[in-house]
């Protein structure tokens, strides 16, 4: 089967061409010929999008989410690959419940579906989970996190960091030191001190990162750090980095662009974790990603049912929904700072090689897969949450005019959107 993609903008150089053949780019060139064309128009073409933090809520709360669904949304946010975490019910601590994510993937077709399971036992921070049952298994887990909460005791983490060493994995801690934040409904500071509601305090993630990157140093293993939130962290993570040691950290687009004065509305979808911070902190992040300090985006992609997110502000759930508007809040939030090839690198490249997946994240060249998407730069769109593919409608984004468009996205040269929708389900 091939496909042409006729003038595609590869990292916003000059138009080419681009023949697709047997999922992979097999002609690169001027004035290339095929049954099937797209016309991209002047489109800027990118490695499709890989996102290293997703939830997919299934198995277990599919009235929040499915792997289909998840899947979806991806795809209209120009994701080839989606990382899962293991929050699910039950937890994916065991090489089945991992299985059965990457099967579920592999037979809705749009996105590779790439589990991460849990570092310990139900995600209860006590004893290690069947990590190397779970490497070993079809699904070939490389990340294990127990994200949504903090593996807290230095004891366990020392020694998942070094039981991964084995096999070349990555532990992904969600750093929040759990005594620090109880009750925690906010970021702590002027805000949450003039709204009267408990604050969680920036040094509750800036402790863990700091211990857990001396861990690191230690045994020479490989951390990765989820939704970094506060300048204090991409300092450590800047020092840490200095040392030579193998520690990567990703920030989600929502910690690129909102502030915790946001809560001052007292509207749920602003309650996340860890929370919007200062916009001392935003600013401190954005050179964080810019300078490598960060080296990938996450979305954090948190969809949930309405009855746990439409509710007051102290029982709704945290999170927030994040895979059809990330790129278009990078490209908001990062304006110049980040050109094309910055941004394959922070959005494809980097999450691929952290995360172990050999076929994303490739450069545009011959012979590489076609992992693609095609993105209108001159494009904007105003977030509607009842147009999401998600199942879950509780993004901060909603009637907000985004910039640039996702146009297409090719999974191993078989285009999954086109013209911004889903135009099949694809067997892989």
């Amino acid at each position: 089967m091939s496909l042409l993609i006729k003038n595609a903008r590869p990292y916003g150089d000059q138009a080419v061409d681009l023949l697709l053949e047997d999922g992979r780019i097999v002609s690169i060139g001027p004035e290339l010929n095929a049954q099937d064309t797209v016309d991209a128009d002047g489109a800027i073409v990118l490695p499709g999008l890989v996102d290293l933090h997703t939830h997919l809520r299934e198995p277990g709360r599919e009235d929040a989410e499915t792997v289909e669904t998840g899947s979806a949304a991806a795809a209209l946010g120009g994701y080839t690959a989606v990382f899962a975490m293991p929050n699910t019910e039950p937890v994916a601590d065991t090489a089945g419940v991992v299985e059965q994510v990457w099967r579920l993937g592999r037979e809705h077709g749009l996105v590779d579906v790439q589990p991460i399971g849990a570092v310990s036992v139900g995600r209860a921070g006590v004893r290690l989970a069947e990590l190397g049952a779970m490497a070993d298994s079809a699904a070939r887990v490389r990340v294990f996190s127990d994200d949504g909460a903090c593996v807290a005791d230095p004891v366990l983490m020392r020694r998942a960091l070094e039981y991964v060493k084995a096999f070349d994995g990555v532990i992904a801690q969600h750093a929040e030191e759990p005594r620090l934040t109880e009750g925690a409904q906010m970021n702590e500071g002027a805000v949450s001190a003039r709204l009267g509601l408990a604050g969680w305090p920036a040094a509750a993630e800036e402790a863990i990162i700091a211990r857990d990157v001396l861990l690191t140093g230690h045994v020479g293993s490989r951390l990765h750090v989820c939704h970094v939130s506060t300048a204090g962290s991409v300092e450590i993570l800047r020092w840490a980095k200095s040392k030579g040691w193998q520690v990567t950290a990703e920030v989600t687009p929502h910690h690129l662009l909102l502030t915790d004065e946001l809560a001052e509305s007292y509207d749920p979808v602003y309650k996340v974790n860890p929370p919007l911070r200062t916009a001392a902190d935003v600013a401190a992040l954005r050179a964080g990603l810019a300078d490598g300090t960060i080296d990938c985006v996450a979305t954090d992609h948190a969809p949930h049912a309405p009855e746990d997110k439409e509710t007051e502000w102290g029982a709704a759930l945290p999170g927030m929904a994040g895979l059809q508007t990330a790129l278009s809040v990078v490209i908001d939030s990062m304006g110049t700072t980040l050109d094309w090839r910055g941004i394959a690198d922070r959005m494809s490249e980097g999450p691929a090689r952290i995360g172990g997946l050999a076929d994303h994240g490739r450069p545009i060249a011959i012979g590489e897969p076609a992992n693609l998407v095609l993105i209108d730069p001159a494009a904007s769109w105003t977030v509607s949450a009842a147009g999401l593919a998600s199942k879950s409608r509780n993004t901060p984004f909603a009637g907000r005019t985004l910039p640039g468009r996702v146009v297409a996205t090719f999974l191993r040269g078989r285009a999954t959107v086109l013209d911004g929708r889903v135009v099949t389900r694809v067997r892989a």
